[in-house]
């Protein structure tokens, strides 16, 4: 999170491609050594799980540029929703990989020997395969992009962005929510099954994986499912509204929090009709992901881009998925401290605690609806800066010597005209047609040397 803001610094200036590699390899690196910290180093554990944050920020931070930078509109959405699968997609084989890999091996620092390896081939697959795109290359529809503005401007233009910023906190509600459920929905659902005695208290580890392993296959599922749904209605919809994008997000929120809060409803008496209820719930949620990132493509000039996907994952993360579990969690203990411990106040109480979420959800739909309202103006001021930035210095030098060149001809016709009249057809002086000459030669070099200044 803390990161995020360096790596945009770094991707809106140097070699994205080779930043983004980095990236990954440092990730493998720090997961695999993580895994043979011993006990009386738990302190060097957390500090190894701060680190894999490092790596994680450039790949989430530098990766949707690129693709912005290879794809435009109809195509850019369906690419954003490609890279964007692979978020519930890993989270989702994060779940069944981690348990599995750790009854297998009845150790836990096995999970961590696995993953690293698959960064690594990643890693050195996008050196080799990925092509160095140019910042705005297929935006600039035949003109030149200009240079890019300094950190403090960029920071100031991205903050009077209100699609962005709104974009920004509904970004943020959606963190909230998928970072609070994934780690508490698993727990909650067995204790239903205990207060429903089809299952016993676990009181001593192992404990059953069952319901993290169905979880983590319809976060898998749905996440895929999300962004294709997500992907498809935004093209049909943009043939009826150009403010299609910030619309459908904002009805995946509403309609995904509508189905959250049916999830505690269900939890009580059916673990099958919650389970469909998170089915569909997280498959509204997951349709804004992309469609948020191409919302940043439209609104934010290609030379800011990295920099304003820095700061949307920073807010996203400090707003969202950073502090709710831990706020979920505290309230849930709160209300189960309020009177006798027992099954079926565990079991209450954490449902009552997660009930926040759609709240929180609707908030963020709240904030697509404002996206929404202003979606158009800051897309057509977007365009209009792309290849309008102030110019260098040395630019404004170059116009100025330019304009004094002309001056300086303009004025010279006026002295020729004054100082040598046109002459009548009768006339034929030798010696005042030779000063013409001259004098109008003078005016040829005047007008000639203007053309060897350039931009």
């Amino acid at each position: 999170m803390v990161a995020a803001p360096i790596f945009g610094y770094l991707g809106d200036r140097f070699n994205r491609k080779i930043i983004l590699s980095c990236g990954i390899f440092f990730w493998s690196a720090v997961t695999f050594s993580s895994s043979f910290i011993t006990e009386q180093y738990f302190w060097l554990l957390v500090l190894s799980r701060g680190l894999v944050g490092i790596g994680e920020a450039s790949y989430s931070t530098i990766a949707p540029t690129i693709i912005g930078d290879l794809f435009t509109k109809n195509t850019r959405t369906l690419m954003l929703s490609v890279f964007y699968f692979a978020i519930p997609l890993g989270s989702g084989l994060g779940y069944i990989t981690g348990s599995s890999v750790k009854q297998v091996a009845g150790d836990w620092h096995w999970a961590l020997r696995v993953s690293p390896l698959l960064g690594m081939i990643t890693g050195t697959l996008i050196l080799i395969l990925v092509p160095a795109a140019k910042r705005g290359n297929v935006e600039q529809l035949g003109g030149q992009l200009k240079a890019r503005t300094s950190w403090p401007r960029d920071m100031k233009a991205l903050f009077r962005n209100r699609s962005y910023v709104f974009s920004s906190l509904a970004t943020s509600a959606v963190s909230f929510a998928t970072g609070a459920l994934g780690m508490w929905i698993p727990l909650y659902l067995h204790r239903a099954q205990v207060v429903q005695k089809t299952v016993e208290t676990c009181s001593s580890q192992p404990c059953s994986t069952k319901d993290s392993l169905i979880f983590g296959a319809i976060t898998c599922f749905t996440g895929f499912l999300g962004v294709i749904t997500g992907a498809g209605a935004t093209k049909w919809c943009r043939l009826k509204t150009q403010r299609a994008d910030p619309l459908v997000c904002a009805v995946g929120m509403l309609g995904s929090a509508i189905f959250i809060c049916l999830i505690f409803v269900a939890a009580k008496s059916s673990i099958v009709g919650a389970y469909i209820c998170i089915f569909i719930g997280e498959t509204l949620l997951f349709s804004n992901w992309a469609i948020t990132a191409d919302i940043l493509m439209y609104v934010v000039i290609p030379t800011r881009r990295a920099t304003a996907v820095a700061l949307q994952s920073f807010t996203s993360h400090l707003l969202g998925d950073a502090g709710s579990p831990y706020l979920i969690g505290f309230i849930s203990d709160l209300i189960q401290q309020s009177t006798k411990e027992s099954p079926l106040w565990e079991f209450l109480s954490l449902g009552y605690a997660l009930m926040l979420c759609p709240f929180v959800i609707v908030l963020g739909g709240m904030f697509f609806l404002a996206t929404a309202l202003f979606f158009l103006s800051d897309r057509a001021k977007a365009e209009q800066q792309l290849f309008f930035l102030p110019a260098k210095k040395t630019d404004q030098k170059n116009l100025w010597i330019r304009a004094t060149q002309w001056a300086f001809c303009f004025q010279m016709r006026l002295l020729l005209k004054s100082c040598f009249p046109p002459l009548p057809h009768t006339y034929n002086s030798t010696s005042t047609i030779h000063q013409r000459e001259e004098a109008l030669g003078i005016f040829r070099i005047g007008a000639y040397s203007k053309k060897s200044v350039s931009l």
